[in-house]
């Protein structure tokens, strides 16, 4: 899919100001680090292949790229030994858990947005995803249009909310929506037939798919242009910016050294666990331009 370049500036690179929000009691996340003697990375339980939990541990793209961001943690606070905590978190919690101090690096699909940054501080852009919906093969939908007053299941907090808010204005239909506490929860709606559609990231969509053991049954909806691209950047606390640097320094390594590409083989184009599922994703047009631009900004939503 080709998208216009008025399309990718507008969805990747839409200039993000910069907001003077303290959270005192998060704020000095290194000092706190070395402190307490860890490092607690915040992650997602089911957002395979990015941020999920399978043969008793986190793993994932991003995990990848957080456990990088954290062993140069390491050598900046001259703290070898400094142990990482991995923190299983809800959408719901990611910010509340960030502000309180409670997690230091959140390492999930979590979307960089311009509202989001007046509370919370991100890192470049490791990812840019496209949001687009799955629905069962026999069901009667080829585009945004049948959803027209169909019920469709997301993620509870999480921007696909938005999007689908967006969708009904833009195309003046009106859906129902029920919400999932966790990916696999929404997907299951769609499962049961209790929801015509699960709105989600398309990595998402296929990784539920695929283990869904009946993955002949549904399909994504690939008509036209996607609902929405989001990038996708490491969360932490404001006023941080020792730890930003880091993380910005890393990040950017990586896609300069051609490491991300490297991730993007192992997580979205090999077997993964728990399964051995390959999700077989070619690399989106969208993510091969934020390769070649790395960017901190957020979308405005």
């Amino acid at each position: 899919m080709r998208f216009s370049k008025n399309t990718i500036l507008l969805s990747v690179l839409m200039y993000s100001t910069f907001s003077l929000v303290s959270v005192s009691h998060a704020a000095d996340t290194l000092q706190r680090v070395k402190t307490s003697g860890k490092i607690i990375i915040g992650y997602s339980e089911s957002s395979e292949p990015v941020s999920y939990f399978a043969n008793g541990k986190p793993q994932g793209y991003v995990i990848d790229t957080c456990n990088n961001i954290a062993n140069e943690i390491k050598k900046e606070l001259q703290e070898p030994n400094l142990k990482i905590e991995y923190k299983k978190v809800t959408a719901e919690q990611r910010i509340p858990e960030i502000e309180a101090g409670h997690v230091d690096l959140m390492c999930d699909t979590t979307t960089n947005t311009k509202e989001r940054q007046k509370e919370v501080d991100f890192s470049i852009n490791y990812f840019a995803a496209e949001v687009r919906f799955a629905v069962k093969k026999d069901a009667q939908i080829k585009d945004i249009q049948d959803l027209n007053d169909k019920i469709v299941s997301t993620t509870k907090s999480t921007t696909s909310e938005k999007h689908i808010a967006r969708i009904e204005k833009l195309k003046n239909i009106q859906v129902t929506t029920s919400y999932g506490k966790s990916h696999a929860d929404a997907f299951a709606m769609l499962e049961s037939g209790k929801v015509v559609a699960f709105v989600q990231n398309e990595a998402v969509l296929h990784d539920l798919i695929a283990k869904s053991g009946n993955a002949k049954d549904y399909k994504v909806i690939i008509n036209g242009q996607p609902l929405a691209v989001e990038p996708y950047a490491i969360m932490f606390a404001k006023d941080n910016t020792k730890l930003k640097t880091i993380a910005d320094t890393v990040i950017l390594n990586m896609w300069n050294s051609g490491q991300m590409d490297q991730l993007y083989k192992k997580w979205f184009q090999s077997p993964i666990p728990p399964n051995n599922i390959n999700l077989n994703m070619p690399q989106s047009q969208i993510f091969k331009y934020l390769k070649a631009h790395p960017s901190s900004s957020g979308i405005i939503l």
